[in-house]
């Protein structure tokens, strides 16, 4: 137990920096969920239009410490290799199909 003043004051402000870096770490790790889903139903005009805000996410959490730096280039590296990867095909032959 916390015994003098300064100790309680960290303490008070260890609670909330972890409630402040939980919210953040919610927010990319959703951001890339959604990324993720959208590329794996082979959305690929989604995945694209998603991409940009997910990567500038990711780089904010990382800026504010809550994850390493390299850890945010390995996610964003991932996620743009899987965006790529993303046919557009797909999106074309439905285009077609509804123009028919």
């Amino acid at each position: 137990m916390a015994n003098n003043e300064s100790t309680k004051k960290r303490i008070r402000q260890t609670v909330v920096r972890q409630e402040r870096n939980r919210s953040y770490r919610s927010r990319m790790r959703n951001a890339i969920r959604s990324l993720r889903a959208s590329a794996a139903s082979g959305d690929a005009d989604a995945a694209r239009a998603a991409l940009s805000p997910t990567l500038s996410l990711i780089d904010s959490t990382a800026k504010k410490g809550v994850i390493h730096r390299n850890t945010a280039a390995r996610y964003k590296s991932r996620l743009t290799k899987l965006v790529a990867g993303v046919p557009v095909e797909a999106a074309a032959e439905t285009a077609t199909t509804a123009t028919e």
